[in-house]
C-alpha cells in the first residue's frame, strides 16, 4: 500500500474551515449583507484565494504534509477576521481592512516559505545567522527615525506610513537558532562538564552561545518595555533546552530565575510594578481609575467573559466596545462574551489541535533539527496563548501579546502563517515515503575513482619524500574495497539519514552523495544511502516493490 498525501482529506476541511470563517463574517450583522456586502465578499475571497493557494502549493511542494495544519489555521484566521469586522462596526474603526490584507500577504509569505524550503534541514547551515538576524531585528526599533513608540512600548517599526513589529519575526529566527545550536551541542551540554551531586553542570562554553542570544533578547526586551514578549521568549528558551536535554532541572531552575527577575523589575521599572498592582489588586478604585497602569481594560473584560455564560449572547450582540484594545489585545474576552465558555472552548481545542500536530510532527521527523525545531515553534504557539488567556483572565499579569491569528495585528499573523509553513515542511519530511532502490554502477564507478586519485596521490608524495633525500611519508592505508564493491550491486539506497556508520556499502554510497557523483544530477536532491542505516525502516526493498503505508512507517501519521 502506497501513503496516501490525504490532501482531498485537507481540502474538504479547507470548505468547512471557510464556512466558519465566513458564515461567522456574516452572522456578525446580517443586514450588511444586503445593503453593503462589499467587506464580507473581499474578506472571504481573500481568505478562500490564499487557503486555496497554500493547498496548491502543498500538492506540488508538500503533498505529504499534515492536511490538519492548515485548515486549523484558516478556520482561526476566519473567526479572527470575522471578530474585528464586528468590533469596527461598534467602534467606527477599519481594522479589520487592514487586516484582510495581511492576511493575503501572510498567506502568500506561507506559500513563498513552502516553495522554497524543500528541506527543512537547510535552516541547520544558517543557525549562527539567524543568531544575528535576531539581534538585528531586535535592535530595529532602537534606531532613532525607524522605530516608534506606542503606548509607552518602543517595540515598532515605521516603514512607508505602516507599522511593523520585528520581534514577532525574531522569535522564529530565535527558534531556529537554538533548535540548531542544541540539536549540534546535545551530547556536550548533557555529559560534559562538572557533576555536583545528582545535578552535571555544563560547561560555560557549550551553553555560552544560548546564553549570550537569551540575555540579548531580553535585555532589548526590558529596555523597549515590552515584558510580554520577553517572558514568551524566556519561555521558549526553557522549553527548547527541555526538549533537547529532557531535565526537569532546568525548567525549576528557570521558574526560580523567573520569580527572582520579575521581583527585580516590580522594583527597578515602573510599568512592571503597575501591572502588577492592576494585577493584583484589579478591583481596588483607585487602580481601576489610575492612569495609565489602571485595571479598568482588565475589570472590563472578566465582566464581557462572565455576561456570555455558558452559550453567549450571539455573535453581534454583546458590548466589546466597552473593552479597550477589545480587537488586539483582549480579543479573547470578545468571542467568549459573544459565544460564550462552549464558544471559546471550541476555539481553545482548536489551538490544541494545532500545538498537537506540530508536536506530532516533531515526532514522526527523523533528524534531531527538525523535531526540536516543530516541537519548539508548537511550544512557542501553547506558550503565547497561555500568557494570553492567563492575562485576561486574572490568572497572570496582562502582557499585551496578541492571540496568534486571530487579533489585529499584521506583524503578528505574519510570523504565525510563517510558522504554519515550517512545521508544514517539516511534516511533509515526517509523512513522506521513505523511496528505495538499488546502487547504480555509476555510483560504485565513481566511487572506484575517487579511491585511485587518493592512492595516486599518497604515491606521488611518497615519491616526492624519496626524491628530495627525506624519509618516505607513510600514508595512511586503507582496506581495499574492491570486494565490497563487487558485493554491493545489489545493495540498496534510501533517501532518508543514515547513520556515521554502518556497512562497506552504506559508507561508499555515502560518500558518492558527498562528492556530488555524475549519477547524482539523475537522482535530483534525494541523497541515496544504503539501508543499513537504522533510518532505513523495516529492511531492504526491491525498487519496484510497493512502499510501505506512512502508517506503519517510523514518521507515518496515522
Amino acid at each position: 500500500m502506497r501513503p496516501r498525501p490525504r490532501r482531498v482529506t485537507e481540502l474538504l476541511l479547507l470548505l468547512l474551515a471557510l464556512c466558519i470563517g465566513v458564515g461567522a463574517n456574516i452572522l456578525v450583522d446580517p443586514d450588511q449583507l444586503r445593503e453593503d456586502p462589499r467587506h464580507i465578499v473581499l474578506s472571504g475571497a481573500v481568505l478562500a484565494g490564499g487557503a486555496l493557494l497554500v493547498h496548491v502549493v502543498l500538492w506540488i511542494r508538500a503533498r505529504y504534509a499534515d492536511p490538519y495544519l492548515l485548515p486549523i489555521a484558516v478556520a482561526l484566521n476566519g473567526l479572527g477576521l470575522a471578530m474585528i469586522h464586528r468590533i469596527d462596526l461598534s467602534t467606527g474603526q477599519s481594522a479589520a481592512n487592514t487586516q484582510v490584507v495581511w492576511t493575503a500577504v501572510a498567506m502568500v509569505a506561507c506559500c513563498v516559505v513552502l516553495w522554497f524550503l524543500k528541506d527543512h534541514r537547510r535552516l541547520r547551515n544558517v543557525t549562527y545567522i539567524m543568531l544575528l538576524l535576531s539581534a538585528l531585528l531586535l535592535l530595529l526599533p532602537m534606531v532613532p527615525g525607524l522605530g516608534v513608540e506606542i503606548n509607552g512600548a518602543r517595540l515598532w517599526i515605521s516603514v512607508a506610513g505602516r507599522t511593523f513589529q520585528p520581534g514577532e519575526i525574531a522569535k522564529i529566527t530565535l527558534a531556529i537558532f537554538f533548535a540548531g545550536y542544541l540539536s549540534t551541542n546535545r551530547d556536550l551540554i548533557l555529559l560534559a562538564g562538572r557533576k555536583i551531586g545528582p545535578v552535571r553542570l555544563p560547561r560555560f562554553r557549550d551553553i555560552a552561545p544560548m546564553l549570550a542570544a537569551w540575555l540579548i533578547a531580553i535585555g532589548v526586551l526590558v529596555l523597549q518595555k515590552d515584558m510580554g514578549t520577553a517572558i514568551m521568549f524566556f519561555g521558549l528558551f526553557l522549553a527548547m533546552i527541555y526538549l533537547a536535554t529532557g531535565r526537569l532541572g532546568w525548567i525549576v531552575l528557570g521558574v526560580v530565575l523567573m520569580a527572582v527577575g520579575g521581583f527585580a523589575a516590580s522594583k527597578v521599572f515602573s510599568h512592571v510594578s503597575l501591572r502588577l498592582d492592576a494585577w493584583l489588586d484589579a478591583f481596588n478604585p483607585e487602580v481601576y481609575n489610575r492612569s495609565p497602569g489602571g485595571s479598568a481594560q482588565i475589570v472590563q473584560g472578566l465582566f464581557g467573559l462572565a455576561s456570555g455564560g455558558l452559550f453567549g449572547k450571539g455573535l453581534g450582540q454583546g458590548r466589546p466596545d466597552l473593552v479597550s484594545y477589545s480587537n488586539s489585545d483582549m480579543i479573547i474576552t470578545a468571542f467568549g462574551e459573544e459565544l460564550g465558555l462552549i464558544g471559546l472552548g471550541a476555539i481553545l481545542v482548536l489551538f490544541l489541535l494545532f500545538a498537537t500536530r506540530g508536536l506530532r510532527a516533531a515526532l514522526g521527523t527523523r533528524d534531531a533539527f527538525g523535531k526540536l525545531l516543530a516541537a519548539g515553534l508548537s511550544a512557542l504557539m501553547v506558550l503565547q496563548l497561555l500568557v494570553v488567556i492567563g492575562g485576561v483572565t486574572r490568572l497572570l499579569p496582562l502582557t499585551g501579546l496578541t492571540t496568534p491569528f486571530m487579533s489585529a495585528g499584521g506583524s503578528s499573523l505574519l510570523s504565525n502563517w510563517i510558522i504554519v509553513a515550517i512545521l508544514l515542511a517539516i511534516s511533509h519530511s515526517a509523512r513522506r515515503p521513505v523511496v528505495t532502490g538499488p546502487a547504480t554502477d555509476e555510483d560504485l564507478a565513481s566511487i572506484e575513482r575517487r579511491r585511485r586519485a587518493r592512492e595516486q596521490q599518497r604515491d606521488v608524495a611518497g615519491s616526492s619524500a624519496r626524491d628530495t633525500g627525506g624519509a618516505p611519508t607513510e600514508a595512511r592505508t586503507e582496506p581495499t574495497r574492491s570486494a565490497a564493491l563487487s558485493s554491493s550491486a545489489g545493495a540498496h539506497v534510501d533517501t532518508a539519514d543514515a547513520a556515521e556508520a554502518g556497512s562497506a556499502t552504506e559508507v561508499m554510497s555515502r560518500l558518492a552523495d558527498r562528492s556530488g557523483s555524475p549519477a547524482q544530477g539523475r537522482r535530483g536532491d534525494a541523497k541515496r544511502e544504503a539501508t543499513g542505516s537504522p533510518h532505513a525502516g523495516t529492511g531492504t526493498k526491491k525498487k519496484n516493490a510497493p512502499v510501505q503505508d506512512d502508517d506503519q512507517q517510523e514518521g507515518g501519521t496515522p
